[in-house]
């Protein structure tokens, strides 16, 4: 109820009339607008009566005298009350707030006009009204109002008790009211939590028998049905806690509630009353469920739930219900019973038949019977007879092949864990046979997937060195119920077999097996050169190796086999035959010759090995060794054939194969560039071999390749010394002499085509790039090899090309790398290194393009170098070189990076105290012409220097003492 204004001052009766009249008039004509009952304004105003009236009945009270408002207020609340009922019929949709509300009004004005010592009648009356509002309140949770109507009502249950009634007038109707108060109660204090006060009030009522017979059957039905509520609601909660020692008390709990309901609708006949027998099956299933649950506690309680289940499962109709699903629970149900009971295996089994005998069939259904199956793995027996019975039921009542199919696979995958392996075989044989006595036939799918477990049992047993049982699995695979797949897969299965006894050293056996296959095939015969073999029947062994090559599905590597086993077991006649054999399948055409052959299957096998190289999880390290095994070869062949025109074909595929297979090495493997060098290196030579040998004009585009092999295969090498230099503090000179020829033999080879013009204009740009990167490395191995020489002619461009102009041959990046290799070189002679910064600084000043900041760097080392050596032609080529950075000044002086110059500042520096100190020296050597210069190139300097104009006078100044004190001529 909503809580009501306070009020300042006690009203009168008549005011509280007054204002409970307003509100009614206010209030009475909305209620007739089906729209309007969802007006919240409708519903505080009855609240608001409702408490009006409830200070006018406190009022009228304090007075003990009835007046003429009480009856009209009477009159009003019957009025609300019947209108309640009709708005509760009503079409609005959620109109229960609106009912509460009127009933709680239409209560309290009904109390405010009774009389102040009512009558039986008037207290049964009055006492149903509040047990029905506060039943009505507390089914929406206003918990306060409720409990403020049930007080109220429990005085009117005191009151009424407390009459007199000897001659039992009342006593049903008394007997009714009451228990509808007392139930009301109950639910009210469940609903609140109040789960004593509740077991209180079921006490009252169900532990009265007196009061119990005078209840009408409909009453002990409604009765029970609230009680039954709160007990289902106790096992509900069950399921919900994962705490077992709640569970179990929850269900003692809730199993009394439902004993309760059972007890007042257990002397009722059901059998003229569907819906009051279908109550007591209700009640029957959830105390079976109750008994199941705590029967942890109570082990009794697994026989009281059977007999529950026993007594529901006896009212069933076989004609009508048999077959539901409510009914299906049942046995579920029971099932589940009799196995926390650890019953027998027949008693199981019946319970189970039980549950297939009156299965629908679905999948689901389906999927919970082998659900079910899979729990009771312990009883192993029990599983294959319900399988079974699961199976004949599924023939005989034409579940469809779907049913079957799946129940021969859980048949299957069943008996494979028996650990008595005849058992298994004969349960298996003997659900073939059914299926094949009613011409079953397996769809390709279901059989192919009940072949695969037939098979995976059986080499799992084969592996374990089972033969007999592994060839017991694999003859069930040649059952007729699978001759959807055709004689491929019997005859495998029968080679398998064969296979297998053949391990048991059960030759006649394995030889009437195999004979089962047809002889077309290549595998059956090679099983048949086993036994043969093993049975020392040496021409036999050789006729089955002549059927096989000409055989269905032959396979080389069966040749290989048998080519292996003659030659473990020493049999010489056979072994020749057999390499005959093998001899004969490289035939693909008539009269070739052997070389012929041998190129062809090396080009198989290569082939063959690219294919694995790509697939994931290769095992690169054995087959990139065959690989370059093989590849060395065809090179063989390819360079001792006297006839190698006849090979083009051969070579230039094996050429293609081996640069592409390289070009994809470099990308998928990793530190393995010697291996991939190599794979160049073989491309390098059966391109050359091509080149030389080839029946038509060469393409210039073999040229391109054949440089791209020698770059390669040279840069692969560098790499691959590179990170073995950093791994490895010293390492043989021999080493570093290899690598320096073969860079050298590169560049011979490359040079040597480009000089005889072999490749496009268009493509010698790369291949002079190609040299220029080989020139660094073979500087760079040779600075190694302390081979100065060699590094000094490489820079001056006389070793290979003597004519050649060093700005069109070499770029500024060649000299760069040149400078860069011998710059960390620590035992580079000065010479060296000034030749190669030297060529690099002509370089930048050729091209004009370049780092400033670098050549800074650059012309001050050779500066220094010069200017140490102090002869006059090193000086004299020192102040060209400042010269030349003056004239970079004079253009690039002031360009910057941001807030810094591109020509670094200190080397400003350096050059202007250079020049100036050098002017000096030469002063005080009384070389004045040399002085004089240096002298200029410094005063020069000083504009491109901070302060530059007060250090240019002071130069000034020395220069003209100079010029006074040393005059010219």
């Amino acid at each position: 109820m909503s809580p009501g204004e306070k009020k300042s001052r006690t009203r009168s009766p008549q005011e509280l009339y007054d204002e409970i009249k307003e509100l009614l008039i206010k209030t009475k004509p909305k209620l007739k607008d089906v729209g309007a009952t969802r007006d919240e304004t409708i519903t505080r105003d009855l609240h608001k009566i409702a408490s009006l009236a409830q200070a006018f009945t406190e009022q009228r009270l304090k007075s003990s005298k009835k007046s003429q408002l009480s009856d009209v207020l009477d009159l009003e609340g019957v009025s609300l009350w019947n209108a309640s009922g009709v708005v509760r019929q009503g079409s609005a949709p959620d109109t229960r707030v609106v009912v509460a509300a009127l009933r709680l009004a239409g209560f309290r004005l009904m109390e405010a006009g009774l009389e102040p010592k009512p009558d039986a009648e008037a207290l049964l009356h009055i006492l149903q009204i509040a047990s029905k509002s506060g039943a009505t309140l507390s089914e929406l949770g206003h918990n306060d109002a409720a409990s403020s109507v049930l007080s109220c009502a429990a005085k009117y249950e005191e009151a009424l008790r407390n009459i007199d009634d000897p001659s039992g007038t009342n006593q049903q109707a008394r007997a009714c009211v009451t228990a509808v108060y007392f139930s009301t109660r109950m639910e009210a204090a469940w609903r609140e939590g109040n789960e004593g006060l509740a077991a209180f009030m079921a006490d009252k009522i169900t532990e009265n028998d007196g009061r119990l017979i005078l209840l009408s059957n409909h009453d002990r039905e409604t009765l029970a049905t609230k009680l039954l509520d709160i007990g289902k609601s106790l096992l509900r909660s069950c399921y919900q806690d994962s705490k077992p020692v709640s569970e179990e008390s929850k269900a003692s709990e809730a199993i009394r509630w439902m004993q309760k309901a059972f007890s007042v609708i257990e002397p009722l006949d059901c059998a003229t009353n569907a819906e009051l027998a279908e109550l007591k099956r209700s009640v029957l299933r959830s105390l079976a469920r109750g008994y199941f649950l705590s029967s942890s506690q109570d082990p009794e309680n697994l026989i009281r739930a059977e007999t529950a289940l026993e007594e529901v499962i006896a009212t069933i109709d076989p004609s009508v219900d048999n077959v539901s699903s409510e009914y299906q629970q049942l046995r579920w149900m029971k099932l589940a019973v009799m196995k926390r009971r650890k019953a027998g295996d027949t008693v199981l089994l019946q319970a189970l038949q039980a549950i297939i005998d009156n299965l629908t069939y679905s999948e689901s259904n389906l999927t919970d019977v082998l659900q079910e199956l899979r729990t009771l793995s312990q009883y192993h027996q029990l599983v294959t007879s319900a399988i079974q019975y699961c199976l004949h039921r599924a023939l005989q009542c034409s579940w469809g092949t779907d049913a079957v199919e799946r129940l021969l696979i859980s048949l299957i995958f069943h008996c494979s864990k028996d650990n008595k392996h005849d058992r298994a075989i004969q349960d298996l044989h003997a659900s073939f046979k059914e299926l094949g006595d009613v011409e079953f036939e397996l769809l390709k799918a279901p059989a192919t997937a009940c072949i695969t477990l037939l098979w995976q049992y059986g080499d799992r047993h084969y592996h374990a060195g089972r033969w007999k049982e592994a060839a017991d699995w694999f003859s069930c695979g040649t059952h007729s119920i699978f001759t959807s797949l055709g004689p491929v897969s019997s005859s495998k299965c029968f080679r398998k077999a064969a296979l297998a006894h053949l391990k048991l050293k059960d030759y006649a056996h394995a030889g009437s097996i195999i004979r089962r296959c047809p002889d077309t095939e290549a595998t059956t015969q090679y099983v048949t050169f086993l036994i043969a073999v093993y049975q020392g029947l040496e021409d036999e062994a050789i006729k089955t190796i002549r059927n096989m090559v000409h055989a269905v599905n032959f396979d080389r590597k069966m040749i290989l086999l048998a080519c292996r086993l003659a030659h473990d077991l020493d049999m010489k006649s056979l072994l020749m035959n057999v390499l005959k054999a093998l001899l004969e399948t490289l035939n693909f055409r008539e009269n070739v010759e052997n070389i012929s052959e041998a190129m062809t299957l090396i080009r198989c096998i290569i082939r063959l090995i690219v294919k694995l190289l790509g697939e994931p999880a290769a095992d690169l390290d054995r087959l990139v060794v065959a690989l370059l095994h093989h590849l060395k070869i065809a090179v063989t062949v390819a360079e001792t054939c006297e006839q190698p025109a006849m090979l083009a074909r051969d070579i230039s595929w094996l050429w293609r194969t081996a640069y592409n297979c390289a070009i994809q090495a470099c990308s998928d493997w990793e530190d393995r560039e010697d291996q991939i060098s190599d794979i160049f290196d073989a491309a390098r030579r059966l391109l050359e071999l091509y080149t030389l040998h080839a029946t038509v004009d060469v393409d210039q585009a073999i040229y391109v390749y054949l440089v791209n092999t020698l770059f390669a295969s040279a840069s692969g090498r560098v790499i691959s010394f590179r990170r073995l230099r950093s791994q490895t503090e010293s390492i043989e000179p021999e080493k570093y002499r290899n690598l320096f020829n073969e860079i050298n033999q590169s560049l011979q080879r490359i040079s040597k085509i480009v000089r005889e013009e072999k490749v496009s204009q268009d493509d010698l740009p790369r291949l002079e790039s190609s040299l220029q990167i080989l020139r660094v490395f073979l500087v760079e191995t040779a600075s190694h090899l302390s081979d100065w020489t060699t590094v000094l002619a490489t820079i001056e461009e006389r070793l290979y090309f003597p004519e050649a102009s060093r700005s069109d041959r070499d770029s500024l990046e060649t000299y760069e790398a040149f400078a860069d290799a011998l710059w960390e070189d620590k035992k580079c002679p000065i010479h060296v290194l000034f030749t190669a910064l030297e060529a690099t600084l002509h370089a930048c000043l050729a091209r004009g393009h370049f780092s400033l900041e670098k050549f800074a760097r650059w012309l001050r080392a050779m500066c220094i170098i010069l200017l140490t050596r102090a002869t006059g032609t090193d000086r004299s080529k020192a102040i060209g070189y400042v010269d030349q950075a003056i004239a970079v000044l004079e253009e690039h002086g002031d360009a910057r990076d941001g807030s810094d110059l591109l020509y670094p500042l200190d080397e400003r520096q350096w050059l202007l105290s250079t020049a100036y100190n050098t002017g000096l020296e030469c002063l005080h050597a009384s070389m004045i012409d040399e002085a004089k210069r240096w002298f200029e190139c410094s005063t020069i300097i000083c504009r491109f220097v901070p302060d530059g104009r007060q250090r240019a006078e002071k130069i000034s100044t020395t220069y003209s003492d100079l010029l006074a004190r040393y005059p010219t001529r």
